[in-house]
Order: C-alpha cells, then sequence, then structure tokens
C-alpha cells in the first residue's frame, strides 16, 4: 500500500471495516503520521454513535432504514450532553493553568507526580503476560503509556482501549522481540476519556486477547 493511499484509510480504519491485515499496517503507519493520527481521534465521536446505533437497531430492521425522529432525538441529545461535558473539562483544564502559572514550580512540582493519572495492572496466567497502562485524561480524550511484559516473542501487537458503551479504539501498537523478558514501553492516545473506559486489553495482531486491564 502506498503512503497516499494509506492516508485515503482513515475514515475505513476509523469505522473498524478494514481487515485485521490491512489494520495492523495502518497502525504502523499512525505511529509516523501525526495528521492521520489526529483524524482517527476526530472519528471517535462518529464510531462511538454509529456503534449505540447498530446495539439499538433490531436485526430485523434493514440496514438502509431511514432512522426515526425519537432516535435523532436522543442522538442528538447525547452528542450535545457529550459537548457540554467537554466544555467544561476545558474549562477546568484552563483554570488549574491559571493556578499553576499563578502559583508558581511549588504547585507544579507537586502535579508533577502524575497527580491526575490513573494506573492500573495486570497479569494473565494463560498467557504470562504483564501489563501496566498509567492514562491522564486530556481535552481530546486520554494520554495512555503502556509497560507490558511478554517473553513469548516475536510477535506484532496492540493495545485497544474497550469503551463502557461497548466501542473499541486501537491505542497503539508494537513488535515484541525473540524471548526478550525486558518491559517494553510505548505510548499511544485514544478519543476516548478515562472515565468512558472499561477495560484495556493488549491484544496480537491476529485478533488473541494476551491481558485485559480493568478499570476502576
Amino acid at each position: 500500500m502506498r503512503s497516499l493511499e494509506r492516508h485515503r484509510d482513515v475514515a475505513a480504519y476509523a469505522l473498524g471495516v478494514l481487515d485485521e491485515a490491512e489494520a495492523f499496517r495502518f497502525e504502523d503507519h499512525l505511529m509516523e503520521c501525526p495528521g492521520c493520527t489526529a483524524q482517527v481521534t476526530e472519528f471517535g465521536p462518529v464510531t462511538r454513535q454509529l456503534m449505540l446505533f447498530r446495539r439499538a437497531t433490531p436485526r430485523s430492521v434493514h440496514p438502509m432504514a431511514g432512522a426515526g425522529p425519537r432516535l435523532l432525538d436522543r442522538l442528538l441529545a447525547d452528542v450535545a450532553a457529550r459537548h457540554r461535558a467537554r466544555r467544561r473539562r476545558t474549562l477546568y483544564a484552563v483554570a488549574a493553568a491559571v493556578v499553576l502559572a499563578v502559583a508558581g514550580p511549588v504547585i507544579a512540582s507537586a502535579a508533577g507526580g502524575g497527580g491526575g493519572a490513573v494506573r492500573v495492572s495486570a497479569t494473565d496466567e494463560r498467557s504470562g503476560v504483564w501489563a501496566q497502562v498509567t492514562s491522564e485524561d486530556e481535552p481530546w480524550g486520554s494520554q495512555v503509556a503502556l509497560e507490558v511484559k511478554d517473553a513469548a516473542g516475536p510477535r506484532d501487537c496492540r493495545l485497544v482501549a474497550v469503551g463502557r458503551d461497548g466501542s473499541e479504539e486501537t491505542v497503539t501498537s508494537w513488535t515484541v522481540s525473540p524471548r526478550d523478558a525486558r518491559p517494553s514501553k510505548v505510548q499511544g492516545g485514544a478519543a476516548l476519556h478515562p472515565d468512558e473506559i472499561a477495560r484495556y486489553e493488549v491484544r496480537t495482531a491476529e485478533g488473541e486477547r494476551l491481558v485485559a486491564i480493568p478499570l476502576p
């Protein structure tokens, strides 16, 4: 796949219509393309709304059937509520920045220990994989740092954020070196906010779950 074609696959990847091999190749492209990463993040709300629509639609309903006014009103109300919540979070972030600017380095050093970060870890007894996820709430979603120990390489893996609404987003991907028990450290991001995430899952490129890390 040429680079230009990879750029054009942003929507297909965000909506989950690429096959496993194409999705994994596109994730490699994301690691080197900030533009596509930003566009995938922007597709997050649309993907979640489509997921909710699919779950709320009986199998007997034709996929091309038009949405009724009640469903449309509910979707619009949900979008408006999300926008209000994000505006509140943005205002809180601005207020915190003002406090830091006024109070000076004393408060900044106190916050430097990861005050707002959520850190969770888990080990899967079957696979033997251990993973620790540290996520921080950002206006656009979650900033995520992953540390994982996997001695069963070589294999390609990815970290997936599973939303409380059932939606899924790939946070980052990496390659496990052969027979290397040293921890791997990677970073990524998700359009879902920490309070919207039910758990993280480390999966192989083929979709096998190696370890699940639930959030409180």
